[in-house]
Formats: structure tokens, C-alpha cells, sequence
């Protein structure tokens, strides 16, 4: 019996669910940013700014240019989405709090029962934050200073994370992109903070249900990764040991109630789950250059599996290991992955500059290189940069670089 889907399909479900090949407005603003966040159910935060911060960067890929402090306003002003932590840091929808509730709980049982001396420190931290929050690690008055290296982080740093995720202090704002962290009553709406905490496996189910419907299809392991549902942070130690993950009984549940199906998909080893009623288009037409921190990228197996296309990012690969480039986005046309850019806003010369660029194999350079040059030129426009310089590394920068002056020409 053959698959209930194609791997055309599921890679047209896969795009259309994720918001890909959508009409792009004349100018985008608060409409598309909210209705990205509402159909991802998160947004994923990093603090790499080679080019733009990663939050930015997944409304641009689908809907163009856009002003970025709407997303700040959403998140910081209007509170209609909140930081905490899903696939990674993430802007999550404000509505999702209390299905986060499960993990917070989670946190404090992993956290508690440690030494008592860390203990009071835990709640020194508390007790400054509830006295003069919002505030930075930084300006903590115990703790020590940061070591200056990644997650070289202070005592403070490391004690007011823990409250972060135990969710007794929340993210009030960022400055200079550092967090600013309060109590959550400071932070919150009432009304989010009175609804009643979702029993954890309700909230897990709910959670999974919004994965497979922003992910389109995915094996039971591709849907729970997308916010690690029941990942090995969330597992508490049992007798040294985590224990197990049991979301397989989750999915198996919610395929009993209706709220998630069962499909084959073409050359796919394990099942895949939808929503019930997911429609695949007859055909999706995108052109978008995509952030390695995009969820159409969160997990390589899923991305492999659904387009073919092997992705590392390679900002943690030591230079001379690199096969692309240091912050490579993956260039999307039509229904497939058509390149890889290499990018870098170079602030101090106003340039967008092009490190390396590379067209996949059975795509042709000389279509990619047209599109992806008026993709660059939004980008650079966006980002408030003049000059689009490519360099001549990679088997795309020849052509790419005809396309980009005929564009200039044609402006």
C-alpha cells in the first residue's frame, strides 16, 4: 500500500504550515508579525548579531521588510507574547503561559533540594530582584562578576537563571539585548497569572498538537523537539538517572481523541502526524532567505528528511573546519532549498556583504542567482545598509554578482 503522503507533499504541507509562499504585502507590520508568532507558536532568540538578531529575522523571510520594533512592542510593550524557554529562548504567545507552567514546576522540582547554602543564595537573589527589579545579572549586588567568556556566567547570572526558568522571576524587558529580569506580577497581565496552571500532560498534548500543526508533518520525535517536550531538561534524575520520555503514549492519545493523525509519508521509516484536515497545496511558490534559527531549521533530521537538504550551522565550527561559512542562511525558491549565503551586515561601510555563496546541486545558478539578488536587496534595504558586496568564494558568487549590479541597473 503506498504513502499516504508524497515527499512533495509533505515538503508543500511542511512550507504552507510554516508560512512560507505566503502573498507578500506592500509593507508589512503588527498583522504579519502576530500572525507569524501565532503560527510558529514560537520565536526563537539568540544573541549571534552578525547579521540580525535571529527574533527579526523570521518575519522578514515571510512577509519582507518590516519595522523590528513592532516585535519589540509585542513582547515588551503590548505583552502579547513572553520569554521563557520553548525550542530554545523564544518569544512565545502570552496565551501559551499557562501551558508552560508544567515545565516551570519541572524546574523547581530539578532545582530544590540542593545544599543549603545555595538554597539561601537562591533566594538572596529573589529578594534583591523583588526589591529592585526590573534588573540586569549585572547590577545583582552578590554574586560576583561574569568570567567574560560564553556561559562564563556570574554566581548571580547562574541564580537568577534558575529563578527564570522556575518561572518565580520573569524577562521584563532587554537592554542592549541583556535581560531585565522581574517578579512575573510586575510583568504579566492579572488574567495570565490567575488562569488556572493546565495539569501537565493536558499542556504537553496541547503543546504537541501546536507543533505538528506549525510543522505540517513530522515523525513523533521531529513534533516533540520543536518546544522539547519532555526533553532531558524537563526529566528529573531518578536514582542518578533521567527518566524516561514518554511522549509516545501522549501522541498515541491524542490520535484516539481525534486531535492529531496518523500518515505515512513516503520513504519515512517511523509514522507522521497531522492535524486533522491539514490540506497540502497543489504547488507553493517561496523565495525566502532563511535564518539558521528558523524552526524550518531547528532540526536537521526533520529538514533532511522533508527536503533533502544537510544543513550544519556553523558559527561553533572551528574556522578552518568550516565547509560554508560562519552565519550560512539556506536560500528557499519554489518548493525546494536552491542555495546558501554566507552573511554579514557591515555596519561601519553600510554594506551587506556576501562571504560565500553556493547553489545545491540540480538547481540553476543563473535562475538562483536572479532571485536570491532581489532577496539581498530587500534584505539590505531592511537593514537600512546601501551596497551589496559579494565576495568570490563559492560556486554561486560569479553569477550572483552579475545579478546583483543588473539589479542595481534596474533600480
Amino acid at each position: 500500500m503506498g504513502a499516504d503522503l508524497s515527499i512533495t507533499q509533505a515538503r508543500r504541507l511542511a512550507l504552507a504550515s510554516l508560512g512560507f509562499g505566503l502573498r507578500r504585502p506592500v509593507k508589512a507590520g503588527p498583522a504579519h508579525v502576530r500572525a507569524t508568532a501565532q503560527r510558529l507558536g514560537a520565536i526563537q532568540i539568540d544573541s549571534v548579531n552578525v547579521l540580525a538578531r535571529a527574533h527579526y529575522l523570521p518575519v522578514f523571510s515571510r512577509y519582507g521588510p518590516y519595522p523590528t520594533a513592532v516585535l519589540d512592542d509585542l513582547v515588551h510593550g503590548r505583552r502579547e507574547l513572553f520569554e521563557y524557554w520553548g525550542h530554545a529562548a523564544c518569544f512565545l504567545p502570552i496565551e501559551l503561559y499557562p501551558y508552560f507552567r508544567w515545565r516551570m514546576d519541572t524546574q523547581v522540582e530539578n532545582w530544590g533540594g540542593g545544599e543549603p547554602q545555595q538554597q539561601a543564595f537562591l533566594e538572596s537573589v529573589f529578594a534583591e530582584v523583588a526589591e529592585r527589579g526590573p534588573l540586569p545579572a549585572g547590577k545583582i549586588s552578590i554574586g560576583g562578576k561574569s568570567k567574560g567568556a560564553w556561559w562564563g556566567w556570574s554566581d548571580a547570572k547562574r541564580a537568577v537563571e534558575v529563578l527564570f526558568r522556575q518561572g518565580r522571576v520573569a524577562i521584563a524587558g532587554r537592554r542592549n539585548f541583556e535581560r531585565l529580569y522581574d517578579l512575573p506580577e510586575r510583568v504579566f497581565p492579572p488574567e495570565v497569572l490567575k488562569a488556572e496552571p493546565v495539569p501537565a500532560a493536558e499542556a504537553k498534548k496541547e503543546l504537541l498538537v501546536r507543533a505538528a500543526r506549525a510543522m505540517g508533518v513530522g515523525t513523533a520525535r521531529d513534533v516533540a523537539m520543536y518546544l522539547h517536550i519532555d526533553g532531558w531538561w524537563d526529566r528529573s534524575r531518578v536514582n542518578g538517572r533521567r527518566a524516561p520520555a514518554r511522549t509516545q503514549v501522549l501522541f498515541d492519545e491524542l490520535v484516539e481523541d481525534g486531535r492529531l493523525e496518523q500518515v505515512r509519508v513516503e520513504g519515512w521509516k517511523q509514522p507522521g502526524y497531522v492535524v486533522p484536515g491539514a490540506r497540502v497545496p497543489r504547488s507553493i511558490d517561496t523565495r525566502a532567505v532563511v535564518s539558521p534559527f528558523d524552526p524550518l531549521m531547528w532540526e536537521r533530521r526533520w529538514t533532511k528528511a522533508v527536503f533533502g537538504f544537510d544543513y550544519q550551522i556553523e558559527i561553533y565550527v572551528p574556522a578552518p573546519k568550516r565547509i560554508y561559512g560562519y552565519y550560512v542562511l539556506p536560500f528557499l525558491m519554489g518548493e525546494n532549498f536552491a542555495g546558501r549565503v554566507d552573511l554579514k551586515a557591515e555596519r561601519k561601510t553600510s554594506t551587506l556583504l556576501v562571504q560565500a555563496s553556493y547553489v545545491e546541486p540540480g538547481a540553476d545558478p543563473g535562475t538562483v542567482a536572479e532571485v536570491l539578488a532581489g532577496e539581498l536587496h530587500h534584505m539590505a534595504n531592511w537593514l537600512g545598509l546601501e551596497r551589496i558586496t559579494v565576495a568570490p568564494r563559492g560556486d554561486l558568487a560569479k553569477p550572483l554578482r552579475q545579478a546583483v549590479r543588473r539589479s542595481i541597473v534596474r533600480a
